[in-house]
């Protein structure tokens, strides 16, 4: 009796300790630690808006974006008995807290994303000075990203740091060479002309009325499955497919990101992000399965992204480190999501452009005519279009489809007299500066190409850290050469077959769902020449 007594009480004691320390453990993470941080990150001379731990900042961001789609949704229902509406001073609409915050707190100041904390940059001065000296490799990414985003990049060049960022960049980077940029130009004009052609049949049929987005994304996931990992239509389609639906699952829901055990907090959506993460695993193992199983030869012949990364690759005549089948599967799934969206966007958002300005579509027009002819066009026609590169930088400025860039402090660093904290996540505001009076002039909100006639590279912008297309420093966009080439060549095709403009259904609605996007599809009107 005195034994069972005596293991109760053990039991008994053993079972509080440890939910004292459970709780401890809860009490720490959500209120101790964030609370620590946000005094030190104040003593830092980093102020902005208060937050309320364990949610941080999230409730008054939540709150301003309901507050934001009510008041879009009134004028859009006013705008809809008229003509569309279209504005590009679209800051405030994707990120109506950021926009308020700025009013209060300026272009830099601190915010909190659950118990993670955020330093929000739109001083590209600022920006410059704190990434003076750190080059690519030694810049982190914020782990609460990187954990979220797990199912859909996983350990992909996207995510990654360090050394083994540096080891996958050197890999990838000869699937982007001038040879085989050329060598997929093929398929972009091969899977472009399967569009048009759709396109001419629904107008033949009465239906000039087409989702140009919609359209153009599912040709840009054929493009980049075909050229840069020999994947099938069918199979290309269920990576795309089951990748929207995991972008959605991430980015729509209304989660939690940032808060501890938020996956407990929304459950169905973390249950189906991993549920779709396997299966496009799956998927892609089988490819690279498939294509491993194909003789050295034939596999050192296909010289696109898959094949690149199966080859052995060689170091000062030493063999070097090759990628893991799980490292090659995260890199396919960035690569496939990040070499398709990038490119349709920035095409989608142009001709919505185009279609508001005319003038602009018989500009480009001239400019074929003289550069392609009646030939059909080329890799090496594409530098003389001179007036179309214009165009392409001026959307990347006005609707980037990378509308921010993150990063994390991998020690203290020093800025005038701001010490950002090791381990402080950075959210650098590409629509903001891209946006911003005081870098581009009054003119920032409207369509102006020719601002790029004289400064190619940045429009005249008063700061050259102002414009950040494809990021900034070593980290810079990997396939920013192949968007480029599948934009004009693209772009070009389409102007040489059709006219169009703004569809009366079109609803002027930017959204961020990673990337920039039209929340309701972006219908035009399409005209044969």
């Amino acid at each position: 009796m005195e034994i069972q007594l005596f293991l109760f009480k053990v039991f008994f004691t053993t079972s509080v300790v440890l939910f004292l320390f459970a709780v401890w453990k809860v009490i720490d993470r959500c209120w101790v630690q964030p609370l620590r941080a946000y005094r030190k990150l104040r003593k830092n001379g980093l102020k902005g808006p208060t937050p309320v731990f364990p949610l941080g900042n999230l409730g008054e961001m939540k709150k301003s974006v309901m507050n934001k789609r009510t008041s879009s949704s009134s004028s859009s229902s006013a705008a809809s008995k008229g003509s569309p509406s279209v504005t590009h001073d679209i800051h405030s609409t994707v990120f109506p807290f950021f926009a308020q915050w700025q009013k209060l707190h300026g272009k830099v100041f601190a915010y909190w994303l659950g118990v993670e904390p955020f330093l929000y940059i739109a001083d590209p001065e600022f920006l410059k000075q704190m990434s003076t000296g750190v080059v690519g490799k030694s810049w982190g990414k914020p782990t609460v990203f990187k954990n979220d985003r797990e199912p859909m990049f996983g350990s992909g060049l996207l995510m990654i740091e360090g050394d083994e960022w540096a080891h996958h960049r050197h890999i990838l980077t000869p699937a982007f060479s001038p040879a085989n940029l050329k060598a997929m130009s093929g398929f972009m004009m091969e899977f472009t002309t399967e569009m048009l052609d759709r396109w001419a049949e629904l107008i033949n049929s009465g239906e000039p009325e087409i989702d140009v987005e919609r359209e153009i994304t599912a040709t840009a996931g054929e493009i980049i499955a075909k050229s840069s990992f020999g994947i099938s239509h069918e199979d290309g389609k269920k990576v795309f497919d089951k990748l929207r639906a995991m972008q959605i699952t991430l980015f729509k829901s209304n989660r939690f990101v940032g808060v501890p055990f938020n996956q407990f907090m929304s459950p169905k959506q973390t249950v189906e992000a991993k549920r779709l993460g396997k299966e496009i695993d799956t998927l892609l193992m089988s490819i690279i399965t498939a294509r491993k199983k194909s003789p050295r030869d034939q596999i050192t012949a296909q010289r696109d992204l898959l094949g690149t990364l199966l080859e052995e690759h060689r170091d000062d005549g030493r063999l070097g480190k090759k990628l893991s089948v799980r490292e090659l599967v995260d890199e396919l799934k960035t690569f496939f999501f990040g070499g398709h969206e990038t490119t349709a966007l920035a095409l989608s958002w142009t001709l919505l452009n185009l279609a508001m300005h005319p003038e602009w579509q018989e500009q480009l027009r001239d400019e074929i005519r003289q550069v392609v002819g009646d030939k059909e066009v080329d890799a090496s026609m594409l530098a003389g279009l001179k007036k179309m590169g214009w165009v392409m930088n001026e959307i990347l400025r006005l609707y980037s489809p990378a509308p921010n860039v993150q990063r994390q402090a991998r020690g203290d660093i020093r800025v005038q007299d701001v010490v950002i904290p090791s381990g402080t996540n950075m959210w650098i505001d590409v629509v903001g500066m891209h946006h911003d009076p005081a870098l581009w002039g009054e003119d920032v909100f409207e369509f102006r190409p020719e601002r790029f006639r004289d400064d190619h590279l940045y429009g005249g912008c008063k700061h050259k850290m102002g414009f950040l297309p494809f990021g900034f420093g070593g980290r810079m966009c990997i396939g920013r050469n192949m968007m480029m080439m599948e934009y004009k060549i693209v772009l070009t095709m389409i102007l040489s077959r059709f006219s169009f403009s703004v569809s009366p259904n079109y609803r002027h609605s930017p959204s961020i769902l990673l990337s920039l996007r039209p929340a309701h599809g972006l219908p035009l009107m399409v005209h044969h020449l």
